[in-house]
Order: structure tokens, then sequence, then C-alpha cells
């Protein structure tokens, strides 16, 4: 390995940015003519050594930029051949890095960050797997985009920058850019990049291919480049980078988020064409935030997940904590479960924080922030939805001899959606759970921009479908509202469902009153009763409604908001309405 100047100061101070042998700036200023002085001295010299000391600063960063292959400063193996296999990527990190990744999450991300999506270009020019097989299918299965759902201190900012220091290392001329959700984060991920790629005392790391470190940006002697970014639409619709890696997903603003999408850009550095990905860490805090909606992707195919909860950090438990003892079992145990006993525990949180840290927070903020079970429920108008106890697949209605009846909610829409949902009652016998009716919404329909006969049509089983074959309904609870006269066609939306041959009930009854019906439904205040409503799977858009809609803040946190979350469930509370003819707020059909 070649030794450096320490005169350079890689880390934490100012570096000449110039690689050895490369010529050095041109003075751009020197002998101004006559009429720069005179333009000089008009409007003082400040601004004009400020221009030339940006044109030198320029001028120097340029045969950095160059292409992006510059020679490797060291010929050592360790910076010349990168690591192939998730168990290569684990060893280098720890004996370059000084760092050991945790098994299951920590290694699978930094390994999938650092090897799905590239391939090797031989000097045939024929292109083959830089990855090994079993990284290269995770990667097919799933997305070279990938997701770090983890908890608060689990290490996500740190991981993104080891995987950020492979890239710098081992591809040539890579550009990445971090964008946080604020710029102290982002600076917190630079923090950690100074401290992986500073000198270590036994003279290993990667500190010697470090050619500048700036206060927003880290270039590397092979024309690497790692660069902090503000979180605005101007800065990132600026950027063309392989590597976007966006930290605290959770924090950004949706504009910000869709920008982010389209700036990166596929590139051939050194031997290896690295495709272009956008990754994201972050913990998961609001209902209905970016990251929610993120994680959502992976459900479906189009990113991949890495998610870990505290369990996965724990350091290796010592014989100072029994899992099980006279005083009582350990309080990390129902979680745990004797894991962090294992050889294999490697984690950065210790026992003793952890138990500290459980026992001064609610157990709703445990499970959302260090279990990363769900995000935050505070604010939501129907806390009470359980996806696990309320969602239903197959047809769980048809079982058995009770009665049934079909019934419809509707919420009229033109720019914003009409939802129609399709309901079947089933009688339930006195002596099970309480008693009473349960409420099973089987199907929607949810359509924008048509006009009110196009989902008459789809309600009677038309041409459009959409709603079955389902039996034709009993009755259909729609908004009181729909007695208003359209100015056009000179009837209301009520009298149009009328003249269909559908029966309407408009029953009046408060929102929060309908919510409370809900809400009796879904979890009754009896704990020997069993709940009243389910939803089919199908109904994607009425569950991500259930589970999205909140009340707002400050002054307006007991108001619902109009989000485009309360179509559906407008719609599904004049079904209820409908149902529940007796009890209070109740004036008439």
């Amino acid at each position: 390995m070649r030794e450096r100047d320490t005169s350079e100061g890689v880390v934490g101070g100012a570096v000449d940015g110039m690689v050895e042998g490369e010529p050095q700036a041109r003075d751009e200023s020197a002998a101004p003519t006559a009429k720069r002085r005179a333009s000089r001295k008009k409007a003082g010299a400040k601004p004009a050594k400020k221009k030339a000391k940006k044109k030198a600063k320029k001028a120097a960063s340029k045969p950095l930029a160059r292409a992006g292959l510059l020679a490797p400063v060291v010929e050592d193996e360790a910076w010349h051949e990168p690591p192939r296999t998730r168990e290569e990527v684990g060893a280098w990190v720890l004996a370059h890095l000084g760092v050991r990744l945790a098994p299951g999450g920590p290694l699978e991300y930094v390994s999938h960050a650092f090897l799905a999506g590239v391939s090797e270009v031989d000097e045939a020019g024929d292109g083959r797997q830089a990855a090994s097989p079993e990284v290269h299918a995770q990667a097919k299965q799933g997305s070279i985009d990938c997701v770090v759902w983890a908890h608060r201190g689990g290490g996500k900012t740190f991981l993104g920058a080891v995987a950020t220091v492979l890239d710098l290392v081992f591809r040539p001329g890579i550009e990445v850019r971090i964008l946080g959700g604020s710029m102290e984060q982002s600076k917190r991920m630079h923090a950690c990049l100074r401290a992986l790629l500073s000198p270590r005392a036994d003279g290993t790391g990667p500190a010697g291919m470090v050619a500048r470190v700036g206060e927003k940006s880290i270039v590397m002697r092979n024309g690497a480049r790692v660069e902090l970014l503000a979180q605005s639409e101007k800065s990132v619709r600026g950027t063309r980078v392989q590597r976007l890696r966006c930290d605290e997903v959770d924090l950004f603003k949706s504009e910000v988020w869709e920008a982010a999408q389209l700036v990166t850009r596929s590139k051939r550095c050194g031997r290896f064409i690295v495709r272009a990905s956008v990754e994201c860490l972050s913990t998961m805090h609001n209902v209905g935030g970016v990251m929610e909606r993120v994680v959502e992707e992976c459900q479906r195919g189009t990113r991949t997940l890495f998610r870990w909860g505290i369990v996965q950090s724990l350091e290796k438990c010592d014989e100072a904590h029994a899992c099980t003892s006279e005083a009582g079992d350990c309080p990390l145990l129902p979680e745990c479960g004797g894991s962090a006993k294992r050889e294999e525990a490697c984690g950065h949180v210790t026992i003793d924080d952890a138990i500290s840290m459980k026992r001064r927070v609610a157990l709703r903020t445990w499970k959302s922030e260090m279990l990363c079970d769900r995000p935050r429920r505070e604010g939501l108008v129907l806390e009470e939805f359980d996806f696990g106890t309320h969602v239903v697949q197959g047809e769980p209605w048809a079982e058995g001899e009770a009665s049934r009846r079909w019934v419809y909610g509707m919420d009229f829409g033109f720019r914003a959606p009409t939802v129609v949902l399709v309901g079947v009652v089933v009688a339930r016998a006195e002596e099970h759970a309480g008693g009473g009716d349960v409420l099973y919404i089987v199907d929607e329909w949810v359509r924008e921009r048509l006009v009110l006969g196009e989902h008459i049509r789809a309600i009677s089983g038309g041409e459009h479908g959409g709603l079955g074959p389902w039996p034709r309904c009993e009755w259909i609870g729609v908004d009181p509202a729909g007695h208003a006269t359209n100015d056009q066609t000179g009837k209301s939306a009520i009298a149009m469902l009328r003249e269909a041959g559908l029966v309407v009930k408009t029953p009046r009854r408060s929102i929060e009153d309908g919510l409370n019906l809900l809400r009796a439904r879904l979890l009754p205040a009896d704990s020997g009763s069993a709940p009243r409503l389910f939803i089919h799977a199908r109904c994607t858009h009425l569950l991500t409604s259930v589970q999205r809609y909140r009340y707002g803040e400050g002054s307006e946190r007991h108001v619902a908001l109009k989000d485009g979350n309360d179509h559906a469930v407008d719609a599904l509370r004049y079904l209820v309405n409908g149902l529940e003819r007796k009890g209070a707020g109740m004036r008439g059909y």
C-alpha cells in the first residue's frame, strides 16, 4: 500500500483536492485589464475576490470529476477485488472498517445495497454478475430499490454510511447523494462517513483513498463522490446519480419524495455497470405518511424491504440477566424470547438500555418505535380497527343457515371518487358472543368523473359490472345531502336512485354519532362481545381509508380531515346508519 503524506488531513481538515501528478489550477485573477480595474473599483474588490476564489475551486475539482476513472492510489487487493457474497461483505466490513454487521436485517441490507444490480464487464465486453447467485436471485424477486424499516436507534444512518463506503471504494466514479428528512439528518450520515474513512490506529482502512472532505461532500481519489442534499424540489431535481440514499423518509414532504424518484441514472463505474437505485431508511412514525406508503409498495414487489426491531439490535446477553428468575421474568422476554443469549447475537444496544427504554414509554409507542409493529395510531379516527382482526378472506358470510340481507352504502362524488360499498348482514344467534347481527363489507366500487347514471347501472348489475355479481340490495344508505336538486338535471341524486328502483335510506345523524356506531361494531365495550363489522381483503380502497382516516392537529384536533380518506368511510357510515334505526341522534328517514 502506498504511503500517504499525513499532512493532507483526510478527515476533519482541509485537503487541497488534487490527485498526485495532476496540474494545478490556473490563476484566473492575474493581471486585470484597465476595464476590469474600473469595474472592480466600481463594484468593490470583495465580490471580485470571491468570484476568483470560486473559479479556482471549480478548476481544482475538474480533474477529479473527469470521467470517473482515475487510477486507484493503492494497489492492495483489499481495495481492488470487491466482496462478492453476503459473507464476504460482512468479513470485509469487519476487517477494514471494524464494524460487525449483525446477521439478518443489517447484513442483508448492506450486502443488497452493494451487490444487487451490479454486473462486471470483462475485457471482451461481456457482462457477468458481480454478486453471488443468491444475492442476485434476491434482487430479482424483489427490487434493487430497497427500504430499511428499523427501530429508533437501530443503526439505519450508520449502516447507510457503511454501504456508501463500499460504493465509494469499489465503484470508481460512482455518484452517491444523501437526502435526509432534514439537513441535520443528512449531516449525521456525513459524520458517520467521516468516522469510517478516518485513519485507523493499525494503519488499515480506506483513509488513503480519500482525496477531499468538505462540509457537505467527500471525494475519493478514484473519482467516486458523495454529497448531501437539502430537502427541496430544486435541490433534488438537478441531480443525476447512481445511488440516492434517503434517510428518515417519514419526515419527507410528499412532493420532494416524488421528485426524488426521477433523479437516478445507471452508469459504468470502472469495470462495473451499476444500475441506479433509490434507498429509503426510516422508522414509521405516522399513519398515512411517506414511509407507510413506501412499505406498501414493498408488498407489491416494487421495492425490497429490510425490517428489524430492537431484538435484532441487542448485544449478547450475559449471565447478569436471566430470562426467568424468582424475582420475575426479564422485561424483554416477550419480545426477545431468549434470542439475545445465542452466540451470534452481536447488536449495539445494551440489555440494560433496552429495559430502561421499555419502562419509560407506553406500550403503543414501544410497539411502533422499537418493535416496528405498526405506525403510531394517535389521532386516528377509527383506532379500534385492527387488520388482523377485522379483515377476512373467503366467504365467511355464506357459512351456516343464518338469514342474510344485502345492503349498500354510497358516498357521492365526481372529481373526488364516488364510493359504493356492498354489505351483507348476517343474523347471529343470541347465545353467541352477545348476539346481534354481523356486517361484512364484501366489495367496493370506486370511480372518479362518472355521472350518477353510470354508478346506478353498476349498482343494478348492468353492463359495467364491477360490484358483483351480487344479489340486488334491499336498500342503499346515502348522504342526506343527496336530496339537493341538481341545477342541470333538475332532479336530486336520491330521486334518480329511486327512479332506478332502488330503496334509499338517508338517516340523519351527526358525523361523530355515526363514527361511534362504527367503533361499537369494531370493538364493543362489552369485552365478552365479538366484533360485528368485518371487511373483505379485496376492498383495498376502504381498508386504506379506514387505517388512514384521522383528525387534524391544533385547533382542528377534533375534526376529521377531508384528505381523500373520508369518502369510503362516509359510505360505510351511511350504511351502518341505515342499520341502526334506533338510538340517540336519530331524527328520521
